[in-house]
C-alpha cells in the first residue's frame, strides 16, 4: 500500500516572513471597515475556523467568509512575491521532499489551514509547486476542523488514484497530531515552530523529529 504524506505548510515546510498574516488584517479591514484589534493564534488552524472567530471578536454578522476569502487571496496575489523575500524554507525541506519524490511508493500533498489559493502562492515562491498533487490536498476552506481536512484529503486521493493508502501526516502543531490521530493517520511532528517537541510528543505524535535536516531519519519516520 502506498504512502500518502499530506505536509503542512507553516512552520513545517516553510516560514512566510508574515506576509500572509498583514494581508489577512488589511482584507479584513477594507471588506468590514472595521479597525483591527484582536490578532488570533493562527498555528494548526484553518482558515475558515479563524475567519469565523475573528468576525465573532470583532462583532462582525454582515459579513461572509466567502466575500473575506475573495479579497484575502487578491491581496496575497498582489504580493506573493515577499514570500521568498521575507520568508525561509525550513531546513532540510527540499532535500526530503525530492527524495520521496523519487520514490513510486509515495504520493505528496498538502493538508493546511489555508485557503488554495493562498497555499498554492507559498509554496510556490520557494519553488515546491512540483513536488505535490495539490489537487487532492485538503485546504482551510474545506472545514473549520482540521481533521475533517485530512479525512478530505484522503477521500479525493483514494478517488483519484483508485486504490487505498496509507496515510502520514507531518505538521509542527498539536492540532497536526491530533487531527492525523482522529483519521488513524501516522502522525509526525516537527519541532520548528512554536510548539515544543515535548507536547507535541504528549499530544500523540509517533515520531518527533527537531526538524527535517536528517534525511535518514525523515525519511524513515515518513515511510516506515
Amino acid at each position: 500500500m502506498r504512502r500518502l504524506v499530506m505536509w503542512d505548510i507553516d512552520y513545517t515546510l516553510l516560514r512566510g516572513g508574515g506576509v500572509a498574516a498583514r494581508a489577512w488584517k488589511a482584507a479584513f479591514t477594507e471588506v468590514t471597515g472595521v479597525a483591527w484589534r484582536d490578532t488570533p493564534i493562527f498555528g494548526g488552524r484553518t482558515d475558515l475556523d479563524i475567519c469565523q472567530g475573528v468576525f465573532a471578536a470583532h462583532g462582525v454578522t454582515d459579513c461572509t467568509p466567502e466575500r473575506f476569502f475573495a479579497r484575502y487571496v487578491a491581496i496575497v496575489e498582489s504580493v506573493r512575491h515577499e514570500f521568498a523575500e521575507q520568508g525561509e524554507l525550513m531546513p532540510g525541506v527540499r532535500e526530503v521532499l525530492k527524495h520521496l519524490g523519487d520514490r513510486p511508493d509515495v504520493v505528496q500533498t498538502l493538508v493546511t489551514g489555508n485557503v488554495p489559493a493562498v497555499a498554492a502562492a507559498k509554496v510556490a515562491a520557494f519553488g515546491l509547486s512540483g513536488s505535490f498533487d495539490a489537487e487532492v490536498g485538503g485546504y482551510g476552506t474545506d472545514d473549520s476542523v482540521r481533521a475533517t481536512l485530512v479525512r478530505r484529503c484522503r477521500e479525493r486521493a483514494e478517488a483519484k488514484y483508485a486504490e487505498p493508502f496509507r496515510p502520514v501526516v507531518i505538521g509542527d502543531t498539536v492540532n497536526d497530531v491530533t487531527a492525523a490521530l482522529a483519521n488513524d493517520a501516522v502522525a509526525i511532528a516537527v519541532a520548528t515552530g512554536a510548539t515544543p517537541a515535548a507536547d507535541l510528543l504528549a499530544a500523540g505524535a509517533h515520531v518527533v523529529l527537531p526538524d527535517l535536516t536528517d534525511l535518514e531519519a525523515a525519511v524513515r519516520a515518513l515511510t516506515t
